[in-house]
């Protein structure tokens, strides 16, 4: 009889050592995992799709909006007030969410391909919207606007043909130019599209 209390002692131990020493290995192995998670990597849009997000940015603008896409070096969203966002990943300076999302964002996902839009670059994204002649805002990382449509887009500029906010590009309307770095670029503000 003291023989199987004893035996049963020791299996109990030997359970709870094994399992404390299991939790403690699961947990070394997350920590690993989240220390090789890219911040791009967690800003996915099928895991925060439907998150309401604030991105803070330098130049202390901030911008509030849900995420539709994300491209090799920048994220889409879709904006509060209408109209998109255009954001450098590299003019964050910080992103505010739920915490339920936050966590969402740094669980494992299994890898898929990527997609067109996240091999897409900034610049290839800017010379759509130059094709498309559509309005922008232009928010500089110093904090300045500059309103008015994208002429081109090179590899890592733009140029900018400046004039009222809502008018479109007429010669008469231009108040000048601007040739501006993508590296001077937080944001891009697409305002929604109204009948002309």
């Amino acid at each position: 009889m003291r023989w199987e209390r004893l035996f049963e002692d020791l299996q109990d131990q030997f359970a709870s050592e094994w399992e404390a020493e299991r939790a403690a290995l699961d947990t070394e192995a997350e920590r690993l995992r989240l220390a090789r998670l890219a911040l791009r990597s967690r800003l996915q849009v099928p895991t925060l799709a439907g998150a309401t997000l604030r991105l803070d940015l330098a130049g202390g603008s901030a911008v509030d909006g849900t995420l539709d896409a994300v491209g090799e070096d920048w994220l889409g969203l879709g904006l509060m007030h209408g109209g998109a966002a255009l954001v450098r990943i590299e003019a964050l300076l910080g992103i505010r969410m739920a915490e339920p999302d936050l966590l969402r964002s740094a669980r494992e996902t299994p890898a898929a391909p990527a997609s067109l839009a996240e091999r897409m670059p900034f610049t290839f994204v800017l010379r759509d919207l130059a094709r498309r002649r559509d309005p922008v805002r232009i928010h500089r990382v110093d904090g300045h606007v500059l309103a008015g449509t994208i002429d081109r887009a090179g590899a890592d500029h733009l140029d900018l043909a400046v004039h009222e906010p809502g008018t479109p590009r007429r010669a008469g309307e231009v108040t000048g130019f601007r040739l501006i770095p993508c590296a001077a670029t937080a944001w891009v503000e697409v305002p929604a599209h109204r009948d002309r």
